[in-house]
């Protein structure tokens, strides 16, 4: 098998992955964003977006915050607040940002937010280990 650099694979924003969401992300102003769009792969039920994928954005959005500065890290601990359901098709914006760093924990904090009402559909924050 070819070798592959690290995170091409990741399921949220690696571009090696077949089956991944795709997402890029970028960095402005300190804030990492990225825009995505769920359709019906991503569903769970009655024509929402899975919970899980919810999740997984989050993740990634909060990470790639670091990820994008060279920082190597790990989600240690999570914790997500569903505000309201995504509906496939409703366009989403992704914002991560820290919170404070000390030592090798950086606390992360992620939002999406619907792209046609501004309405928050989820949020969470989460600690972070850096590798060493």
């Amino acid at each position: 098998m070819p070798r592959v650099r690290q995170g091409h694979r990741c399921f949220v924003c690696g571009p090696d992955n077949p089956i991944g969401l795709k997402v890029r992300f970028r960095l402005e102003d300190d804030l990492c964003l990225a825009e995505f769009t769920p359709d019906e792969r991503h569903a769970g039920y009655s024509n929402v977006t899975h919970g899980g994928i919810v999740f997984s954005l989050l993740d990634d959005v909060m990470a790639n915050w670091l990820w994008l500065k060279g920082i190597v890290c790990y989600t240690a601990k999570a914790d997500i607040r569903y505000r309201a359901e995504l509906p496939i098709g409703a366009a989403v914006r992704l914002e991560g940002r820290c919170l404070k760093r000390k030592g090798r924990l950086a606390q992360m904090e992620g939002r999406i937010i619907r792209q046609d009402s501004g309405a928050l559909v989820a949020e969470a924050t989460a600690s972070f280990m850096i590798a060493p």
